[in-house]
């Protein structure tokens, strides 16, 4: 059943038709996993926030061919897109501010990507993200990830067709008792595939104890919220800035031996806008495929939000921020690189 205090609650208009000429395929394709085992058929909760299931009292075979799921689907078949945050899910910012028309084509519902977001312990306190350090090692919460840990790698035991791993969409993986449990793990199968967001404070200490997730890793985010010490240090509470830039080095070179995507993700605000140039180039130093620059959320832990939100046209810096983008445009048209992409870009607007 379609939980409509969830759509409203992030502003989602469920009746909308925005008659897209499109199939979006994570909702047949793509499954998050969040920490009470609840499934969405998509990358991010906020883009499209109705569960189809619970991983604790259902398989995911059963949750993808739910109801609920044909329900989701639907909203994609018939291009109404009507279940989609349409402010937040990159995908439609990318879309509506380019016009595409996206060729439409046939999704089955085979699982080819799974998101966790079971664990959010982290080594940082970032005032974007959190209030205080968060870290489950024992008792009954830690017990439950465990347990769906174990759920999810002995269905990747059944699995034999290509599907991808993303670890990290909510904690640090290497902080994360979790996350570490699970990597170590992990069926050893060449078509099971990984990608990893984290903070990499704790990379260079701890990627040689998963060398099978390594080797096999398609793609490693980090999330950086500053190019110079002074900013990152005061958005990444607990982080140095000579310990980064060590684990980036350690990245980089790692990067040339296996090949795997890396990228920056650096979310914008009041803090940090005036250095969008400076963590382009920063990518650049190490070698980044990507610099990914998205907006900041609220989360609900600053005390007045709309304080932090650059993009609000009605903040006192709204107009210096636009300073800021159309140099990081220009930026953009000198590098001889596609650090920067478009729809990165489009986000800023």
């Amino acid at each position: 059943m379609i939980n409509q205090r969830l759509f409203d609650w992030y502003g989602i208009d469920t009746n909308k038709n925005l008659r897209l000429n499109t199939f979006c395929p994570r909702p047949y394709d793509t499954v998050l996993i969040d920490k009470q085992g609840s499934c969405y058929l998509c990358e991010c909760t906020a883009w499209l926030p109705q569960s189809a299931g619970n991983l604790h009292i259902q398989s995911l075979e059963d949750i993808v061919n739910s109801k609920i799921a044909r329900e989701l689907q639907s909203s994609i078949a018939d291009g109404s897109y009507r279940y989609c945050n349409k402010q937040q899910c990159s995908h439609l910012l990318v879309h509506q501010s380019k016009n595409l028309d996206w060729k439409k084509t046939v999704h089955s519902r085979q699982i080819k990507n799974i998101r966790l977001a079971i664990d959010n312990s982290c080594n940082l306190r970032c005032p974007s993200c959190r209030k205080t350090l968060i870290f489950d090692k024992k008792g009954k919460n830690y017990n439950s990830k465990i347990l769906l840990a174990d759920k999810i790698n002995s269905w990747l035991q059944t699995v034999n067709h290509l599907i991808q791993i993303h670890i990290g969409s909510d904690g640090d993986p290497f902080a994360s008792q979790v996350y570490k449990y699970f990597m170590n793990n992990t069926p050893k199968k060449n078509n099971i595939k990984y990608s990893i967001l984290t903070n990499a404070l704790m990379f260079k200490k701890f990627y040689k104890h998963i060398p099978y997730v390594i080797q096999n890793l398609m793609e490693l985010g980090v999330s950086i919220d500053g190019a110079s010490q002074e900013t990152y240090e005061k958005l990444r509470l607990g982080g140095k800035w000579d310990n980064i830039n060590e684990n980036l080095e350690c990245i980089a070179e790692l990067k040339k031996k296996y090949n795997f995507k890396f990228r920056f993700h650096f979310v914008v605000q009041k803090e940090n806008y005036h250095e969008m140039e400076d963590i382009v180039l920063l990518g650049k130093k190490y070698n980044a495929d990507r610099v990914w620059l998205s907006r900041i959320q609220n989360w609900n832990t600053f005390k007045n939000f709309e304080e932090h939100n650059i993009f609000s046209t009605a903040h006192p810096l709204h107009s210096d921020y636009q300073k800021q983008l159309r140099k990081l445009e220009l930026l953009k048209k000198t590098m001889n690189s596609d650090i920067l992409q478009e729809e990165t870009l489009s986000q800023l607007h």
